[in-house]
């Protein structure tokens, strides 16, 4: 299903946008389009690329009551 959308950009990027539109034979529409379907991308690629041990980590501590002082205060006893 398509659906118009409504963009408010400054005039010299509108005119870049409709040069580059006429340049490359691509519509603007397209264009955006195109444009979302990379940073939808992007997106999952970075969730993709953390490795393993990573991901198994994420939300660990997820509603936990832990600080930065905790943290550091861990540190200090660990190495002091």
């Amino acid at each position: 299903m398509k659906t118009k959308l409504t963009l408010r950009l400054d005039e010299s990027l509108i005119r870049d946008a409709k040069a580059y539109s006429s340049e490359t034979g691509k519509p603007l529409s397209r264009i955006v389009a195109d444009l979302f379907t990379l940073i939808k991308n992007e997106k999952i690629q970075s969730r993709e690329t953390l490795p393993p041990v990573v991901k198994s980590l994420r939300g660990i501590l997820k509603g936990r009551d832990i600080s930065e002082k905790d943290y550091k205060n861990y540190l200090e006893e660990k190495y002091l």
